[in-house]
């Protein structure tokens, strides 16, 4: 088994554990909770001071992880709600267009592109290396997050490689084409009704959407819109933008279940890590 898939599969195979014991005990507040004590997941969305829906919360990945292709080698257990007909198709975490029809609009070098890290067996992904991931890649990986809500700014802690990401919601604009380029990129955000658009760019030239490795550079463009329709549940509408790679834009669902009573645990890196070299491509 190759590395990297290998280290996927131990992911996912141990994230029931790490869903049910990542911190001593302690109850969330404002938890909606049945006469056992037992939380209520379709229980009333909660709101902050501002009236808008609260997100902050510990959040789990609920969709299929999907191989090379989007072939399904494992998966976490969906949401109980069936997806409507109009809704965007759901991501995957090693193929972030599996539930495209026709798959990804690529343009011709980026195919190209994909078609060798794949081929590769993706043995150059950043999560292979010790490196940040791309913000979808984050978005799905067996290990949690946690989102942290204030005024003027929504913080984002991701367990897997301890990823901070900051979205500004304070009225500033997105940096200009000569700000210094990031791992995730500058991030804003703002209310429309119940949802919160978050709009990010200044991007690096190598980021890796997804496991299988499609690309996203410098002159992309992500827009997420999430909504918390009750308690347990978070969505995000992810439409990524980048005429460098892609002939049009395009908009996948990634889905989110809520972990009350728990906390995230360190994930710490080694920068003397002996395994990366190992790494077998072809």
């Amino acid at each position: 088994m190759l590395a990297i898939r290998a280290c996927a599969l131990l992911a996912v195979a141990g994230c029931a554990c790490a869903l049910q014991a990542q911190w001593p005990f302690y109850p969330t507040m404002r938890v909606p909770r049945d006469a056992n004590g037992k939380p209520i997941l379709d229980g009333p969305t909660p709101l902050a001071a501002d009236g808008h829906p609260d997100l902050s919360g510990v959040w789990a990945f609920r969709g299929r992880v999907g191989g090379q292709g989007g072939a399904a080698i494992a998966s976490i257990p969906e949401q109980p709600e069936q997806r409507p007909s109009a809704s965007p198709p759901a991501a995957t975490f090693f193929n972030i267009g599996a539930g495209i029809r026709g798959g990804l609009p690529l343009q011709p070098w980026a195919a190209d592109l994909l078609r060798a890290r794949t081929e590769e067996h993706s043995k150059d992904n950043p999560d292979a290396h010790c490196l940040p991931l791309g913000l979808t890649q984050l978005h799905m990986h067996p290990q949690p997050r946690k989102i942290i809500q204030t005024p003027g700014l929504t913080v984002v802690l991701y367990e897997a490689q301890g990823g901070v990401r900051e979205i500004f919601t304070d009225g500033r604009l997105l940096p200009s084409g000569d700000a210094e380029p990031w791992w995730y990129g500058y991030s804003i955000g703002h209310w429309e009704g119940d949802t919160f658009i978050v709009e990010t760019n200044g991007f690096r030239d190598d980021v890796w959407l997804d496991v299988n490795g499609s690309p996203m550079t410098n002159a992309g463009r992500m827009i997420e819109r999430y909504r918390r329709p009750n308690y347990g549940t978070l969505e995000i509408d992810v439409t990524i933008d980048d005429p460098k790679v892609y002939t049009k834009p395009f908009t996948v669902r990634v889905n989110q279940r809520i972990m009350p009573d728990t906390e995230l645990i360190e994930f710490i890196c080694n920068e003397n890590d002996r395994s990366g070299p190992h790494l077998v491509g072809k």
